[in-house]
């Protein structure tokens, strides 16, 4: 760890790293327990360890019954903000408190018990978080699955979680258009090996579900008839939620997270990652469905005391490019937490940010980006838009929060660009070679995390041990292999160029298209791009980029092209041989904004691919492959 780092946060990472018994116990301390640890860290299983072995505790006390007993029952919990059906409800704590142990109830008296699954699969609406609020209240296992998932992979989940119960909706609501929801669940169950007992469907007035006699119960008449009941503590290492990542194919990988030592991780990251203080308005742009929204939409601002804020809308189209700053200006804002790629998306639409200036941002203390690699060109746009630190910062599912970040609330850093900045502390990050061995400042290898894992991580893999052990364990003894490249600079900065299997092997010249990416960002007419690299007869493979332009932009693509491959040329070096730079009307993403460029590759070297369950729209993949088809 470089020595130019202020001393205040070279101290608290020395602490977590040498004596992280100490360290965790005195963050635990400003939570309620209902029995105190017998060991702060369990190493006895090792490499599987536990954290706060032997107490009892539960998640949703802290996150509401806590601040209810504390005289702040009267605070705003919960905006739900929508701008597709034009809605919007405020919950305060006592509120938000009174609808979970209803819901509690409710699950309780249809026989869902401690340790049980419940699977969640739900659009943006106050009532998927009030049910996970609810799962966890009881010492029920939930498992949430993205709203509208395709049928095929929620009955994967189905069949993997076993639930006794699923929560769903009749429907979820895109701009211009209505996805019914219960016709999706119905195909997932007859697909299913598992049955639960028994389905609590949300009836929505945009469209109503026709539910089943004897199976489907209605959320409304259910929930308002049941009486509230009170947290049921549970061991602190009972696990709290199970999250299968995206892209999941074959066996499906649930992340395991436990009560205790999740609540006090995401009690620390709210204070030293995103200096928040209680009373505060936070939010995290994300869904409920992934680990952000778990993270960062329910359970920490919660834990902290603060105002959350669930939108369900787009950064752009509901209605227009202005629609995330309207809903900072609006509701008063203090931390924004979004993906580059929804940033992106607004810049192509708004290149000048004319629109943010219609909108009172003052409110805005600072802008956290996660969820794959900020270019520097975007942090750049974002800063002088907004005038407020831009944060980049990285994490995983597994992780379930910030582990390598530049701490707002314990030690602000100078930016620097294209770096997440620096490990939390209780994370000690390495760069390591193919056989395991350190490498120097300035290196590429693969990153990896020293054990044991810092609480808050994910314990195992649902009924998978094998298959943690095999997957992030083996590759590096006494690390967790995070599967990302890059490197750490002079100072201590790390930065994370790319997926592993997207370093690219030129010429016997090992490459990050992550860094080629940044320098491709850089053009001043690129809105976003994605560099993969294609089989190459002679060279092993070479880089292929693909960008599309900024809104408005009326230049000749092939001077465009010319351009891109001139500085790529200039900034990295011949040895990159980016030569073709393909224009495209959008890139294929994820739901949660991340580029297919697995599957792209697979396009391109004329392999057989899959449509991924996770693609948000399939015709982008359609639209692409005759242009990248070899030949």
């Amino acid at each position: 760890m470089s020595t130019v780092l202020p001393p205040h946060y070279l101290n608290a990472h020395r602490q977590a790293a040498e004596q992280p018994e100490h360290f965790w116990a005195e963050h635990a301390a400003a939570l309620d327990w209902h029995r105190p640890w017998q060991q702060v860290l369990d190493a006895s299983d090792a490499p599987f360890y536990r954290w706060f072995a032997g107490a009892e505790c539960n998640i949703c006390h802290n996150a509401l019954d806590r601040h209810v007993a504390a005289g702040r029952g009267a605070q705003a919990a919960l905006i739900y903000d929508s701008p597709v059906t034009g809605q919007q409800r405020r919950y305060s704590y006592q509120q938000l408190l009174d609808e979970v142990a209803r819901c509690a109830g409710a699950l309780q008296q249809r026989g869902v018990q401690v340790g049980d699954r419940v699977v969640i699969y739900m659009p943006m609406v106050p009532e998927a978080v009030i049910a996970m609020l609810a799962c966890a209240r009881i010492g029920a296992v939930h498992s949430v699955v993205f709203g509208g998932f395709a049928a095929p992979e929620l009955a994967k989940r189905i069949d993997d979680a076993t639930p006794t119960l699923i929560i769903s909706a009749s429907c979820g609501i895109e701009p211009g258009r209505t996805l019914a929801y219960h016709p999706l669940l119905e195909q997932a169950l007859a697909l299913s090996s598992h049955q639960p007992r028994h389905c609590l469907i949300l009836q929505r007035e945009q469209l109503r579900a026709e539910l089943k006699p004897g199976r489907d119960l209605d959320w409304h008449t259910e929930v308002s008839t049941a009486a509230p009941v009170a947290c049921v503590p549970v061991p602190a290492t009972a696990p709290l939620y199970v999250l299968y990542t995206s892209g999941t194919t074959g066996k499906p990988k649930g992340v395991v997270r436990d009560h205790g030592g999740h609540a006090v991780a995401l009690h620390y990251s709210m204070e030293t990652v995103y200096n928040t203080a209680p009373g505060e308005v936070f939010w995290a742009a994300s869904d409920v469905g992934w680990v952000v929204g778990h993270s960062y939409i329910v359970y920490a601002p919660l834990l902290r005391g603060c105002t959350t804020l669930l939108y369900e809308g787009k950064p752009v189209g509901t209605p227009d490019a202005a629609a995330f700053w309207r809903v900072i200006a609006e509701h008063r804002v203090n931390t924004f937490f979004t993906a580059p790629t929804a940033l992106r998306a607004i810049k192509k639409e708004d290149p000048d940010g004319a629109l943010a200036r219609h909108h009172d941002l003052s409110s805005l203390r600072a802008l956290y980006l996660a969820g794959e690699r900020s270019d520097a060109d975007t942090v750049h746009w974002a800063e002088q838009l907004l005038q407020v630190p831009v944060v980049d910062h990285w994490w995983q599912t597994e992780l379930g929060w910030p582990a390598i970040a530049n701490c707002q609330g314990l030690a602000p850093l100078p930016v620097k660009a294209g770096s997440s900045s620096v490990p939390v502390p209780g994370f000690q990050l390495a760069v390591l070679d193919q056989d395991g061995q350190p490498l120097p400042p300035g290196e590429i290898g693969q990153l990896a995390l020293k054990l044991p894992l810092p609480p808050g991580t994910l314990s195992t893999l649902w009924h998978n041990e094998d298959g943690y052990r095999s997957g992030y364990l083996e590759r590096f003894p006494g690390y967790y292999q995070t599967g990302d490249a890059g490197y750490v600079d002079a100072d201590g900065y790390a930065w994370v160029m790319s997926r592993i299997d997207d370093i690219i092997n030129v010429a016997g010249h090992r490459l990050s298209t992550g860094a080629m990416e940044e320098v491709v960002a850089g053009h001043s007419d690129v809105a976003e791009c994605a560099v993969i690299g294609v089989a190459d007869a002679l060279k092993g493979q070479l880089p292929l980029g693909l960008v599309v332009l900024k809104a408005g932009v009326q230049r000749s693509p092939a001077d465009i092209c010319a351009e891109v491959v001139a500085q790529v040329r200039n900034q990295i070096g011949a040895v990159a041989s980016l030569k073709s730079v393909l224009v495209v009307e959008r890139l294929p993403k994820t739901r949660s904004g991340k580029v297919l460029r697995a599957t792209l590759r697979a396009i391109a070297d004329g392999q057989p691919y899959q449509v991924p369950a996770t693609i948000d729209d399939p015709r982008t993949l359609e639209e692409l492959a005759p242009l990248l088809r070899p030949g």
